[in-house]
């Protein structure tokens, strides 16, 4: 973990907590070549000495196939969803910029007759991924911390991925189906996000499925649009530790870097508790998109 990871966690323990709710610990794992255990009981042992405890869980993600398949079954049923044979070279070569950080798919594989799907699959030899057909339309939500955001699915985003090429189901289908299972009705992530949650409400609406409270915070930063980095290792725990000697005092520093706290002195979640109320995020950050590290 990294200040960034902690600071959303802290967060969203103290969404759940001043509201009486409970924290629900997932690891998502879709990515079984970078996930190994080893990593799981780390993030556990680090939430566990922060005192940002968990209630539910943890619940794993690779375990969860079933529940992804039958919604993605669903989808294809209603004619929904087709193959996509684009490489990610194809995709940086054609696609248009998009207002967050993913570029807009152009629907390149969206009319292929039969034969031109059975031509590409025979021409790449491989797997194709498949993509969710996406509306004309307007989705938004109204933010805890970034305030109303809109996105129109076709000029913003384009028909998305909900099964990758591997054969594992995306992130946007996996969250959705979890949240809803999981009785998640609150989420608190990086602003990184902020575009993808147009898309869930999409496929919620979809499927059926109850929708949440987002809160986007800001990202910690290394420097001006440099987003912290595990593999620099950027304010990992372990250093913060040797720098800030005890947990208590690494919560006080970022609580009062973010805005969280009046002051950056030592603090537990708990403590922290009193001081905090879900309706004032918004006018809590000082940047609400990004924050330096310091």
């Amino acid at each position: 973990m990294h200040a960034g990871n902690i600071f959303a966690a802290l967060v969203a323990w103290l969404v759940a907590k001043s509201q009486g709710g409970r924290m629900v610990l997932r690891v998502e794992d879709l990515d079984r070549e970078r996930s190994k255990p080893r990593f799981v009981s780390d993030v556990q042992r680090d939430f566990e000495s922060l005192g940002l405890t968990w209630d539910e869980g943890p619940y794993f993600q690779h375990d969860r196939d079933e529940a992804y398949r039958a919604a993605f079954d669903a989808l294809a049923g209603r004619n929904l969803v087709y193959p996509c044979f684009c490489t990610r070279a194809d995709l940086h070569a054609a696609s248009a910029p998009h207002r967050g950080e993913k570029p807009v798919y152009p629907g390149t594989c969206r009319s292929l007759s039969a034969d031109e799907r059975s031509a590409r699959a025979a021409a790449t030899g491989r797997v194709p991924a498949e993509r969710l057909i996406v509306p004309d339309r307007v989705y938004g939500l109204d933010d805890l911390v970034q305030g109303p955001y809109t996105q129109n699915l076709a000029r913003d985003c384009g028909d998305f991925l909900v099964r990758r090429s591997d054969g594992a189901f995306a992130y946007q289908l996996a969250v959705v189906v979890d949240d809803a299972e999981q009785g998640v009705n609150s989420v608190v992530r990086g602003m990184d996000l902020l575009c993808s949650t147009p898309q869930q409400i999409y496929l919620q609406e979809l499927l059926g499925l109850p929708g949440a409270v987002y809160a986007h915070v800001p990202l910690i930063v290394g420097e001006r649009d440099r987003r912290l980095s595990k593999r620099d290792r950027d304010a990992a725990l372990d250093e913060l530790l040797v720098r800030f000697k005890t947990p208590a005092a690494i919560i006080g520093h970022i609580a009062g870097l973010t805005g969280l706290a009046p002051s950056a002195d030592p603090v537990t979640p708990e403590e922290l508790l009193p001081l905090f109320s879900a309706g004032q995020l918004k006018s809590c950050f000082p940047d609400p998109i990004q924050i330096q590290w310091r």
